[in-house]
């Protein structure tokens, strides 16, 4: 067989590949552009079913600053999983969404009150198109914005599903920029509806839940990941949700790459099968925030990440297979 008849593996899909949700396609997984699961990179979202947005971001989480490198570790660590079909779902997420990697959004770090408007406008820029977003992160206050267009581009609240150590629910003062405010402004606006909203994992102190259903880190690590997930379809019911992910929400021996790393949490088997449990409901976007892969020479918290990422598509893609949003 001559050089010409061997088939090329493909490499650089980032750039290369075409159109449309065309599944999962082996690439070596120590070359090429890194883009989320090699995705191809794209500014125009065009008819996309999902942009992926990095927002390279941070103030200086409670214990480590670093998460600004969060979106390219998230990426780095998807190609080690972007040669086959996610594991745990029966489809293919890649073969029924049409994703795209937006790259990352443009921020002034040097004017963090002009962050959140600046992250808002661009977000509503893809959501208007009816794109639904999966934001890597970056500083867990970049979700706030994202909550905001949303809520904006649909006309109603959202549900929340909030998977965390920390509640993110302490009171903010005017003009304060602070990742863990951001879903005490969310409720105070009227954009998250905390009625129809979960918080799982929890295992820091705060009296006011805010009316927010409160799974702590005992409860979620008493129950079963089925029964976890039925009670989040049942207090969510078919609202439409938003899914934020703090990183730190797993115990850092799964997770050491973040900057607010509290012991006592979810491993990453629970945590992935608590988001296969969630399948049927209608998450209309989705993000992965505050990994910081200084803080992880084995990138094992950028992996997990990325898998969780990749999980949130699977719930987007099954949403989209039930005709729902």
């Amino acid at each position: 067989m001559s050089d010409s008849e061997h088939p090329q593996q493909p490499v650089d899909l980032a750039f290369t590949r075409p159109g449309g949700p065309d599944g999962t396609i082996a690439e070596p997984t120590f070359s090429g552009a890194l883009s989320f699961m090699r995705r191809r990179y794209s500014k125009d979202v065009g008819q996309a079913d999902v942009a992926v947005v990095g927002i390279p971001f941070d103030l200086a989480t409670t214990g480590r600053p670093g998460s600004r490198y969060g979106p390219r570790g998230v990426r780095l660590g998807s190609s080690m999983i972007a040669w086959d079909a996610v594991y745990g779902w029966s489809f293919d997420p890649l073969a029924v969404l049409d994703v795209v990697d937006f790259g990352d959004i443009a921020i002034d770090y040097g004017s963090p009150i002009e962050v959140v408007g600046n992250i808002e406008a661009q977000f509503a820029a893809i959501h208007a198109k009816d794109t639904a977003t999966l934001m890597l992160g970056g500083d867990h206050f970049c979700t706030y914005p994202v909550l905001r267009s949303l809520a904006k581009q649909l006309g109603r609240p959202l549900s929340l599903i909030h998977f965390d150590a920390h509640s993110d629910t302490w009171p903010a003062r005017d003009g304060q920029v602070d990742h863990g405010t951001m879903f005490w402004r969310a409720v105070q606006e009227g954009i998250v509806d905390p009625a129809r909203s979960v918080q799982l994992g929890i295992r820091t102190n705060n009296a006011d839940t805010l009316g927010f259903t409160v799974m702590d880190a005992g409860e979620v690590d008493a129950l079963s990941a089925t029964e976890i997930a039925e009670r989040v379809r049942a207090i969510v019911g078919d609202r439409p949700v938003y899914l934020t992910f703090d990183i730190d929400a797993l115990d850092p021996a799964f997770a050491p790459g973040t900057g607010t790393p509290v012991p006592g949490g979810l491993s990453s088997a629970k945590a992935l099968a608590i988001l296969r449990g969630l399948a049927g409901i209608d998450l209309r976007s989705a993000d992965v925030v505050e990994v910081a892969p200084a803080y992880d020479s084995g990138d094992v918290t950028s992996l997990v990440a990325a898998t969780i990422a990749l999980h949130c598509l699977a719930i987007m893609a099954d949403a989209k297979r039930a005709g729902l949003g």
